[in-house]
């Protein structure tokens, strides 16, 4: 519309008119023009508010998108503004927590996300003039044809002695080793630095640097489900776990003298008489810890590799302190060895009776007084020192290698 030259009172008038009118038009109000139609003062300020934001969000993936990789796959943007507001959640309303990067302009998950879930994306941008455009948007991960499962150690709820790692072994072998371990974390009370290590590609430890102060409350988040540890195969379990340390128990074995000191929170508790590997059985050297308790156990010297040396149906109060057979056990047929030769074939030794009915013999002492994750020395054997992973030997691997 074009408009002549309006002077005089008159013309002011119907100026006021038609400068209202059009205002009104530009408002999305009825194309007619008149004073009746006229919107009240501020109406010019409503009009700017209502224009549309210049930002552009973009989600990937789209709605409503099915089978959706659980890694990589979901992203937020903003184009011509920045993310003011990024919220994803799955159907029970766990959020998923992520980072901005680029200026507020890009968003992504700071891990990977639950297979066989659905999801829901809220985004809000804002451009530099302050208006906001929002997006939302729904999908569903996934579902794995293949998965795998960590078998940990020690269980839940249980008290263990100082020097016992976490230690989770996977049903297939891994080759996302730096994934799998991220959706693992570790909590201590009081706060300790703890950290893994693999033992080849199925088998992750955590320790500390030292062994555990005593009443250390660990607790471990196994966030596996959705991780592809391989190509094409996920792990399926998401569940924590939580131990407490016990009191500290560290017996030293000395092969030379033929005995073991029990320290029990640094003070020596008890010396008792031992006997270690014979000649060609040494026993090994380095610092071992119980995993297993036995009140009784059958010995046969074919499962370690020696061909029908021993079969021995009943030893009692046995301990193992090595995957490969090493074990600190009760001994009823040597009874002249204890602290004067060594006479086994790589276990350690102590006195015991046959049947292991008298509590006060040193085995039945010993067995007594210990718990999964205690920790025994052995010293001065012609042996070498022990694997870290033959068992859960963890502390013969140096601090910087461990962390390596």
């Amino acid at each position: 519309m074009n408009a002549r030259p309006i002077s005089g009172a008159t013309g002011a008038l119907l100026a006021g008119v038609l400068l209202v009118a059009v205002t009104a038009c530009s408002g999305g109000g009825d194309s007619g023009s008149g004073a009746d139609d006229a919107k009240p003062k501020g109406t010019d300020s409503t009009a700017t508010q209502s224009q549309q934001s210049q930002a552009v969000v973009t989600i990937a993936p789209k709605n409503g998108a099915r089978s959706v990789d659980t890694n990589g796959a979901l992203t937020v943007s903003a184009a011509k503004g920045k993310l003011t507001e990024v919220k994803v959640e799955d159907a029970k309303g766990n959020p998923v927590e992520g980072t901005l990067t680029a200026g507020d302009t890009k968003w992504a998950p700071s891990t990977h996300l639950t297979a066989s879930t659905t999801y829901k994306v809220h985004v809000v941008a804002k451009d530099a003039e302050g208006r906001t455009a929002a997006e939302e948007s729904s999908f569903t991960t996934l579902t794995p044809k293949n998965t795998f499962i960590g078998t940990f150690t020690p269980e839940d709820g249980s008290k263990v002695g100082v020097g016992m790692p976490f230690s989770i072994s996977f049903s297939r072998g891994i080759t996302s080793p730096e994934d799998v371990e991220k959706a693992i974390t570790v909590k201590t009370e009081p706060a300790v630095d703890v950290e893994g290590h693999w033992f080849g590609n199925d088998r992750l430890d955590f320790r500390p640097e030292k062994y555990w102060k005593p009443g250390t409350k660990v607790t471990v988040s196994l966030a596996l489900d959705g991780v592809e540890g391989r190509p094409g195969v996920y792990g399926k379990q998401a569940k924590q776990v939580s131990f407490t340390i016990g009191r500290s128990q560290v017996s030293t074995v000395d092969v030379k003298t033929k005995t073991m000191v029990v320290r029990r929170d640094g003070k020596v508790i008890k010396t008792i008489p031992v006997t270690t590997g014979a000649p060609g059985y040494e026993t090994w050297n380095g610092q071992m810890v119980i995993t297993e308790r036995l009140e009784v156990t059958r010995m046969n010297g074919e499962t370690v590799g020696y061909g029908g040396e021993y079969d021995i149906k009943d030893v009692p109060h046995a301990q193992r302190l090595t995957t490969s057979g090493t074990f600190i056990h009760g001994n009823y047929w040597a009874p002249s060895a204890f602290g004067n030769y060594n006479a086994s074939h790589g276990c350690i030794g102590l006195k015991d009776v046959r049947g292991g009915y008298d509590g006060k013999v040193a085995a039945a002492w010993f067995f007594n007084r210990s718990m999964i994750g205690d920790v025994v020395i052995v010293k001065n054997s012609n042996d070498r020192i022990v694997d870290p992973d033959n068992g859960l030997n963890a502390w013969n691997m140096s601090w910087e290698k461990w962390k390596a």
